[in-house]
């Protein structure tokens, strides 16, 4: 879901970086042989994490939800000259096209796939995060910053997607999805470990930083 008037959405594209062949690519394949191709970060949200990411420079990016492989093209484009990406997803069938495409995009050795369950993956990471992306099944977004907040480095930030949920999350009767994504929102605001912002960036994304 986007919340601009399509006009202003037309003008942002026609006044940012162009989409790469490649992301075009990934992007048109997305929407012709993938299941759920909305779940795609596509070229506006795209750019803004290769964004964060170059002004970060990170060393060690860590995603949560691979899915085909165009958020982490875009976040992996801001890595540190020594920065490795990790990401994580239990689909095994796109697992292979991902890894094309982030060969084709020349990350072969900058990005690192691991393919299962995100719990357990990010519990054998013996790492420090400066980014951090999530950006999956939304009733283990709580879960998943649990996991990785003491993994995160002091000054490290994490960009959690899909945290206005087409804008449910202000009604009153709540889905499952819809209560897990408010619970984690609300979540975030009164930890004190981290400070927040929440843009309305096509579903919404939040800004969480760590200062303790």
């Amino acid at each position: 879901m986007d919340f601009l008037p399509p006009q202003i959405h037309d003008y942002i594209i026609e006044h940012s970086e162009k989409e790469s062949d490649l992301l075009f690519k990934l992007n048109r394949e997305t929407h012709l042989k993938a299941i759920l191709p909305q779940m795609l970060s596509g070229h506006p949200q795209g750019l803004i994490l290769k964004m964060f990411a170059k002004i970060i420079r990170p060393k060690i990016i860590l995603e949560i939800g691979t899915y085909t492989g165009y958020s982490a093209i875009c976040l992996a484009s801001g890595l540190a000259n020594d920065g490795i990406l990790h990401t994580i997803d239990n689909n095994e069938e796109l697992h292979s096209r991902a890894r094309y495409f982030f060969n084709e995009a020349g990350f072969k050795n900058k990005i690192i796939q691991h393919l299962g369950d995100a719990e357990g993956i990010i519990q054998s990471l013996n790492l420090q995060f400066d980014l951090v992306f999530i950006d999956a099944d939304k009733k283990n977004y709580s879960l998943y910053f649990d996991l990785i907040i003491n993994k995160l480095k002091t000054g490290g930030v994490i960009i959690a997607d899909n945290v206005l949920w087409s804008g449910r999350v202000t009604e009153q009767d709540k889905d499952s999805d819809t209560t897990a994504i408010d619970l984690f929102n609300k979540k975030i605001l009164h930890d004190d470990r981290v400070e927040v912002v929440i843009m309305p960036i096509r579903d919404g994304i939040s800004v969480i930083r760590k200062i303790l």
